[in-house]
């Protein structure tokens, strides 16, 4: 009896497309390499905008180091905001798992953030003066999605708001939004009044527009969320993810502090403020104050 043979137009063989699964399991496969238009990839992520907004102001190599990680920090700000808010709506909506979710992702993004201070780190000072003049007025301070995320925390100075009036866009709106409204905190502890902890009710009708002052009532609360609730229970979860953001955003001040401190010691700071004094100054303040105070009675 005669086998199959090598013609491939009979009935022992298939003209079939190969599957998903057979293709994966196939030899690898060129990639796509002609297009129409620019890559889907570039359409998507925008890589090719990205690369044109670093705009140095001198021909020293060490500014285009700290124009791109300046450009770095101010997206990962961006992040951090659309995560709280994130947070927010979902605390708001008494979904607390999903909260908590974009809470750790913020987590993660703050590693990424203030990993970015190492590359500061060999900036001296002749370093530095090298093109800090060509700054001009240019300082960090005047950042706007770094004022964004204090809002979020609590730190709320209505003062800080003026020197974005003119920022393009409608920015300045999103950031007088983001001072009038309430902050993650505020949003945390209305949750925890609606799971029947005490939250002072005048506290839960306050203005959300100044920033949140230490309240005994307050460390209270935690206290007995810490007593009623184990490892692993959402409640206990929800206080340490608050606590995680809070010390990861005093280790970014704490390593600004450092960097300027190594780059230009006790210099005024570009655009106007007295440098390392206002770093120090503000490093002092912490978000969610009562979640640390509350720690000494737990």
């Amino acid at each position: 009896m005669e086998g199959p043979t090598e013609d491939h137009t009979g009935p022992m063989t298939s003209r079939r497309n190969p599957s998903n699964r057979e293709r994966e399991q196939s030899p690898a496969q060129a990639p796509k390499v002609e297009f129409e238009d620019t890559t889907p990839y570039d359409a998507y992520v925008r890589a090719s905008t990205l690369a044109t907004l670093q705009k140095t102001a001198t021909d020293e190599p060490g500014e285009y180091m700290f124009l791109v990680l300046s450009q770095i920090m101010e997206l990962y700000f961006n992040l951090l905001a659309f995560e709280w808010r994130t947070a927010q709506r979902f605390l708001r909506e008494d979904r607390l798992g999903e909260a908590l979710l974009a809470l750790r992702r913020s987590k993660d993004h703050f590693t990424g953030l203030n990993a970015s201070w190492t590359s500061f780190s060999w900036m001296t000072p002749p370093d530095f003066n090298s093109f800090r003049e060509a700054l001009g007025e240019a300082s960090g301070f005047q950042s706007f999605l770094y004022r964004h995320i204090e809002f979020l925390l609590g730190f709320k100075d209505p003062a800080l708001l003026r020197p974005h009036k003119h920022v393009a866009g409608n920015h300045y709106a999103e950031l007088v939004a983001a001072f009038e409204a309430p902050s993650l905190y505020d949003d945390a502890l209305a949750y925890l009044a609606r799971q029947g902890y005490a939250v002072p009710q005048e506290m839960l009708d306050a203005e959300t527009n100044s920033t949140h002052e230490w309240d005994e009532a307050i460390e209270d609360v935690w206290v007995q969320v810490y007593a009623d609730n184990g490892h692993g229970s959402p409640l206990r979860e929800l206080a340490e993810s608050l606590t995680d953001i809070a010390q990861q955003f005093s280790d970014w001040r704490y390593w600004h502090l450092m960097a300027v401190r190594r780059s230009m010691g006790h210099k005024g700071g570009s655009g106007g403020s007295a440098g390392l004094a206002w770093l120090e100054k503000s490093l002092q303040r912490e978000a969610f104050p009562e979640l640390w105070s509350a720690r000494t009675r737990i």
